[in-house]
């Protein structure tokens, strides 16, 4: 090789194979990915017999020196002086020892498999880390391959070539053609090469890198002994070095320099800076520059730790091996380092980066030297990026764009992979010269390494139990100086190719979150999530709750999904980002059941939250009845300051339920009714096994249809009493069934130019002897409904407030008040009285009459008129108002069927849904029959209503 060698095929390259594959030897297939998204079987094979020296030591040697050691380190001292040179490789090997530190722990955590540092990744942070860092690992080796390639054609023109401006041939030996072609046909040639190699198996590669490690260990001995073997003498400079570029306007450079062997002066010379132009890119060096420039000769730590699937014993050899190799490089540059300072000027190490050739006991030894390194680290770069290949095309993360990379020759070597991997690094070829791709090169793999340190913190940070790594000297201090040396390398070497690298991962990472099948690997985001939840639900202190900061946080109970979808949707609209549960009781007794039963419910659960897009969680329970299955749920659910406030329930009726979830394909408004149940179960989606819905009407269930569980009104309505006394509002939701809130907000369905409107009537219409509106229950139905008023979907309706009034009392003043009320609350509502003087008229004319016949129908046991009369003076007289009327057998049929007629008259156009006032069930249990029929007369034919009872204050006007 002559001087004509350009300086920058080496100095910004890779150096040897990053992921130096895991291949299995000759006769034994690989091993699969025990935890891949597709499960296969693991096929036993041949024990592993790598030791640490040959399997972790050599390969992370060869991956670290490379062509570094003959020429690099002239060019660095020559530059920076040997106070910064060693300054530059302390802050350099402190940054990969901290990654180091990292890979050793992951590494000592389990067995790792094919694939390296993707497959720690993956494994560790989950398939979108480990598929978006594989894919820019596989790049980086193929683009590793190829610039090695060149550099190892351009070593041998160096040497063999005749020159390209036609002049005559200074040796002999020059008689290869040079040019473009004709070096893309050498470099397709030992592309070729390679290519057999790694065809052949990984086993004849493992081979090979005894061999050359011999080689390059007995060159590196050669060179040592030239600094005390050979004497002082001069060097003639390369005319690249020697030529001016600015047609002789520039400084004149010497042509020779001087070898002078051990000298105290030529130490003092050299001991500090001296940036000066680099004579082959005519650029100006700094001390970034350079320190990019260095650093690409400690990169390859992964190289053994790759091969842990050849290992005798991985978690023994990887952290030993590779922690060896480090520290006995950092020894060999340094020293080089001293020796080059001591014994050549500055003007030698600055203009001649192939100078150990020239000062060497032999001067082909020093060439033999950069071939056999610069071939070894261009078929190990070939191999590792066929390994990645195949080990992200084994785990099916993109599907069967991959899928041929998966077949494996009967020894069990991937021989598609390889091809493609060659092929890759062919149309790298091309391109020639690589002098921009070698440091997105770098960048690939500085990404990688801060990937492991990421993964390795986050396993730190996440307190996992079965993080036990035998390797402990780490900690998350380590991980985090290790991104960040990462990082500031990434930068400091390109800040625009490191900006594009991280952008391009980002990239792949969404690519692969939306596209990819579940994996089975875990993830440990959600090691992560646990973690930070549960620190702050221990800080989320209930003494501190502030009626200011209140919000929603809902049960909402379901008996069978496929009819309540309308239901379950709405009510995720009005949990103002609070507490979501979905509940459901199965009755049973677990004493006479063989298993749990509902543990394998939970699945289709969960399918479900994620088919309707919704935020919340499941909570099932198994009970003797409803009632305690309610019961439990209140008390059980949710941790900490979020458990549930509010109780929903579906409303008590007979009607027939329809089947929303029979194609999850459609619509809600487009979905089939279960006329046919047998044909339409066979097309469900095997995610959604929910019970088929009842196909009559004499079964009662609560929820707002169900699958055929006996709940008659009184435990209904005991359900009711229940939530009250433990302090939960109490919502029941009627006509919901066909709810569907795509179809009611579209403007094609408003009458009125797409206006949509929400009812509110704040007044307890069950009690005409009063209407108060400021209580705490009115209160409680305004803040429900300016909470659905805020959600993006329903921001452009309009809230109607309906003002109950009579005759006799100031209709504008109470106008006036509740306006000023709702101007203090900031809750924008158009407010409408509504006279009310026939209903309550008709109330007090036919009540005794129309209790008679009520207590008749609803009650024929009840005592006498002296029993109810006890009961009335037992009640609370400040519970007045929000509470049961006492005198519930005397409010007549038509009194609530003109109240009924009255909502409806208001009612124009018609609002999507209506929020009324639910009064406290009565405290005599006799009496739930009657209030529930009381309710339904109330609601009939309404549409989509929620009758709603507040227990606690929930607004305020403070700040």
């Amino acid at each position: 090789m002559t001087e004509r060698t350009p300086l920058l095929h080496y100095r910004l390259s890779t150096s040897v194979n990053e992921s130096a594959p895991r291949t299995p030897p000759a006769g034994r297939p690989p091993e699969q990915h025990p935890g891949s998204p597709r499960q296969r079987p693991t096929q036993q094979g041949q024990p592993k017999k790598l030791s640490t020296f040959f399997g972790v030591v050599i390969p992370t040697l060869l991956s670290m020196f490379s062509v570094v050691v003959f020429l690099r380190i002239g060019f660095v001292v020559g530059q920076c002086g040997l106070y910064q040179a060693i300054a530059m490789f302390l802050v350099a090997y402190f940054i990969i020892c901290m990654t180091v530190l990292s890979v050793c722990a992951i590494s000592t955590n389990g067995a790792l498999d094919a694939g390296g540092a993707y497959y720690m990744i993956s494994r560790a942070l989950g398939p979108e880390f480990g598929g978006s860092i594989g894919i820019m690992f596989f790049l980086a080796n193929v683009c590793g391959s190829a610039l090695f390639v060149l550099g190892l054609v351009e070593a041998i023109l160096g040497t063999f070539g005749m020159p390209e401006d036609g002049t005559m041939a200074t040796s002999s030996y020059q008689v290869l053609p040079s040019g473009y072609w004709w070096s893309l046909l050498y470099a397709t040639g030992v592309a070729l090469l390679c290519l057999l190699v790694c065809l052949v198996g990984a086993h004849i590669y493992a081979k090979a890198t005894f061999i050359i490690f011999l080689v390059v260990m007995f060159v590196l001995g050669t060179i040592f002994i030239s600094f005390f073997a050979v004497g002082p003498h001069t060097v003639t400079l390369p005319s690249s070095a020697t030529s001016n570029p600015t047609n002789g306007t520039g400084p004149v450079f010497p042509t020779t320099a001087n070898f002078t062997g051990f000298k105290l002066d030529t130490l003092l010379g050299n001991l500090w800076a001296d940036y000066t132009v680099d004579y082959t890119t005519q650029t100006m060096m700094t001390f970034a520059t350079v320190f990019a420039v260095m650093f690409n000769g400690c990169t390859g730590i992964m190289a053994g730790s790759n091969m842990s699937g050849d290992l005798k014993s991985p978690s023994y050899s990887i952290p030993r091996g590779t922690i060896t190799a480090v520290i006995f490089t950092f020894i060999i540059y340094n020293l080089l380092c001293v020796l080059v300072a001591c014994s050549c000027d500055r003007v030698l190490l600055q203009r001649d980066y192939s100078f150990l050739r020239d000062i060497n006991v032999w001067k082909p030894f020093v060439t033999i030297g950069v071939y056999s390194s610069t071939l070894s680290a261009a078929m190990s770069n070939l191999i590792g990026a066929s390994r990645i290949l195949y080990a992200l095309a084994r785990d099916d993360l993109f599907g069967k764009v991959l899928s041929p990379a998966k077949k494996t020759s009967h020894s069990g070597n991937p021989w598609v992979s390889v091809l493609i991997s060659w092929f890759f690094v062919q149309l790298v070829l091309f391109s020639g010269k690589l002098n921009t791709i070698a440091s997105i090169v770098t960048i690939f793999f500085l990404l990688v390494y801060a990937a492991v340190d990421l993964a390795c913190l986050a396993l730190e940070w996440a307190s996992a139990p079965n993080f036990r790594p035998t390797f402990r000297y780490f900690t998350w201090h380590t991980c985090v100086l290790g991104i960040v040396g990462c990082a500031i390398m990434m930068f400091l070497i390109n800040a625009i190719y490191a900006s594009a690298s991280i952008a391009f991962m980002l990239l792949l990472l969404l690519l692969i979150h939306y596209l990819s099948p579940t994996s089975s690997w875990g993830y440990i985001s959600q090691a992560l999530i646990f973690h930070q939840v549960r620190k702050y639900l221990l800080m989320l202190d209930v003494r501190k709750d502030h009626v200011k900061f209140w919000r929603p946080q809902v049960l909402l109970m379901v008996s069978n999904p496929r009819s309540s979808v309308g239901l379950i949707t709405f009510i995720n609209d009005i949990k103002k980002s609070g507490l979501y549960v979905l509940g459901h009781v199965q009755l049973g007794d677990l004493n006479n059941l063989p298993s749990d039963p509902l543990q394998c419910q939970y699945d289709s659960w969960l399918s479900l939250v994620d088919h309707l897009n919704i935020k919340a969680f499941v909570n099932l329970t198994l009970a003797d009845s409803v009632r305690h299955g309610v019961q439990h749920l209140l008390f059980i659910s949710g941790l900490g300051g979020m458990r549930p406030n509010t109780l929903v329930l579906g409303f008590y009726d007979n009607s027939l339920p329809q089947d929303r979830l029979v194609d999850p394909t459609l619509p809600t408004s487009q979905a089939t009714d279960p006329s046919a149940p047998s044909q339409e179960l066979e097309q469900q989606p095997p995610l959604f096994h929910f019970d088929p819905l009842r196909v009559s009407s004499n079964r009662k269930d609560y929820g707002e249809s169900g699958d055929g569980k006996v709940l008659g009104p009184q435990e209904y309505v005991a359900i009711i009493a229940d939530a009250m006394k433990m302090l939960k509002n109490v919502v029941l939701a009627r006509y919901f069934d066909n709810f569907d809130r795509t179809h009611i907000l579209s403007p094609s369905s408003s009458p009125l130019k797409g206006t949509v409107y929400v009812d509110v009537w704040p007044v307890n219409l069950l009690r005409p002897d009063s209407s108060s509106y400021v209580d705490t229950c009115s209160l409680f139905l305004l803040q429900l409904a300016c909470i659905l008023n805020m959600v993006r979907a329903w921001r452009k309706a309009t809230l109607r407030l309906f003002l109950c009034v009579e005759d006799g009392r100031s209709v504008r003043g109470s106008g006036e008040k509740l306006g000023q009320l709702l101007k203090d609350l900031r809750i924008k509502a158009q407010i409408y009285p509504v006279p009310w003087d026939q209903q309550v008229a008709l109330h007090w004319q036919r009540q005794g009459m129309c209790g008679k016949k009520q207590q008749s129908q609803s009650e024929p046991d009840t005592t006498n008129e002296e029993q109810e009369q006890r009961i009335d003076e037992e009640e609370d007289v400040d519970d007045y108002v929000n509470s049961f009327p006492s005198n519930t057998t005397r409010l007549s049929d038509d009194y609530l069927s003109a109240v009924n007629k009255l909502i409806l008259d208001q009612a124009r156009p018609p609002p999507a849904v209506r929020f009324l006032y639910l009064p406290r069930p009565p405290a005599d249990t006799r009496r739930y029959a009657a209030y529930l029929h009381q309710l339904e007369l109330l609601t009939r034919d309404l549409g989509p209503t929620l009758l709603i009872h507040g227990v606690t204050p929930v607004i305020t006007t403070d700040l």
